[in-house]
């Protein structure tokens, strides 16, 4: 049995093509699960992921934090708020759990939350994932910002580490690899949060990695994918790339990379 289980929610989506031959139009759809080498490398980490694609959060999403509580954490990578929000009840005109509640009280219960980046990350892509001013929003280290926040930079951005002794940087050797994007987000200087990695662009300076304690729980902020494509191949070719992963799970869940790994 794993050390530890985890639910992903997110990261696939499903593409359809429509090819014009003359006059014959060819449609043709594929799905994508953007999660394949994060959930092989949790398996060698003994972790145990279950994953609930995109296309499923609607209707197989926990909806109580007591259902949450077999995972030591949760992470929400690259699916918009709608999708947790909008249940099967809310379809039909009916009032219905707030699941973006529900994770906030899984947290602050002694919970742990993992929101990692994409064009549906945090606020999203043209605007369209709508983190901001949500109950997940109040627990993350960061805030999203109102508006489209997706940075593609395909020159790609060199991350800085802030903070080496953060034990989600235990067993990680710098540099970290390039990336070729983020969400822009805007971090909290409260004190009650922890900058550990940033990204330069132009004048700004835009957290990569952040963490969070609150309530009884933990929060992280991974503000690019946990895949392809903001994670260029030589990050997800990086020796370091699964320990990277694992650890911010662990972390999250209140375990100690540095004794767990």
């Amino acid at each position: 049995m794993a050390a530890l289980k985890i639910l992903l929610a997110g990261e696939t989506f499903r593409a359809t093509t429509l090819v014009a031959v003359g006059g014959d139009v060819i449609a043709s759809a594929s799905q994508t699960n953007g999660a394949v080498a994060f959930n092989t490398a949790l398996a060698k980490a003994d972790v145990a992921v279950t994953q609930i694609g995109s296309e499923q959060c609607g209707s197989e999403f926990p909806t109580s934090v007591e259902a949450l509580r077999q995972y030591g954490a949760v992470v929400v990578s690259d699916v918009g708020a709608l999708s947790l929000l909008i249940t099967p009840e809310t379809r039909l005109g009916r009032c219905s759990v707030n699941r973006l509640e529900v994770l906030k009280s899984y947290v602050e219960a002694g919970g742990g939350l993992v929101m990692a980046g994409g064009y549906m990350g945090f606020q999203g892509m043209f605007g369209g994932a709508k983190f901001f001013d949500t109950p997940v929003e109040d627990v993350l280290p960061v805030r999203c910002l109102p508006y489209s926040d997706g940075l593609e930079v395909p020159e790609g951005l060199t991350p800085a580490i802030r903070r080496d002794t953060h034990p989600i940087l235990a067993g990680i050797e710098e540099p970290l690899p390039a990336i070729l994007g983020l969400n822009k987000v805007s971090f909290r200087y409260d004190g009650s949060s922890t900058l550990v990695a940033t990204c330069s662009h132009r004048n700004g300076l835009w957290p990569l990695l952040a963490t969070r304690c609150i309530g009884k729980g933990r929060t992280v902020a991974w503000t690019t994918d946990i895949g392809p494509h903001w994670l260029s191949a030589e990050f997800l070719d990086w020796p370091h790339y699964g320990r990277l992963m694992s650890n911010m799970v662990l972390w999250a869940s209140g375990k100690d990379p540095a004794v767990t790994a």
